[in-house]
């Protein structure tokens, strides 16, 4: 799909306010509702659009911990990636799974409520996963820089 400079005003304005109506959206991109619907639907079935989301700030749950575990895998097993990540996904905490390509092979990130609740899912959940070679552990301080939205 050829993306326009309407198309990527719509981006724009959609990525900074999500939940906008139609209305305020086609205002804001300078097109009529009825344009602005046709062209995010067209951005919809291209896969340009792949949804729309809720974030949720985990500190207000009650999650005040967050790990990013850095697993170097045992690759003597030709299966060991395959049934690291099929553990892995039945991990609750684990909110993101990565690949990589390098010294790592994947980066598990993981959310706990407290130390205690994070040492419980790292002894009972995480040292259980199989074909860990090695795992190294980084305590999320702040975020600096988070933003998600592309330069369009």
């Amino acid at each position: 799909m050829q993306v326009t400079d309407a198309d990527r005003r719509l981006l724009r304005h959609l990525q900074a306010e999500p939940d906008i109506s139609n209305a305020a959206l086609a205002e804001r991109a300078g097109m009529t509702a009825a344009t602005c619907t046709r062209r995010l639907e067209k951005l919809r079935q291209a896969g340009v659009i792949r949804a729309t989301r809720v974030r949720i700030d985990w500190r207000a749950l009650g999650y005040e911990v967050e790990v990013s575990l850095r697993v170097t895998l045992d690759k003597t097993n030709p299966r060991a990636f395959d049934e690291f990540l099929a553990a892995a996904r039945d991990v609750p905490e684990a909110y993101e799974i990565q690949t990589f390509l390098g010294q790592v092979d994947v980066r598990l990130n993981i959310l706990a409520r407290d130390m205690a609740h994070y040492q419980a899912i790292y002894r009972d959940r995480i040292l259980t996963l199989p074909h860990i070679a090695d795992i190294e552990a980084l305590m999320h301080v702040s975020d600096i820089k988070k933003h998600e939205a592309l330069p369009l």
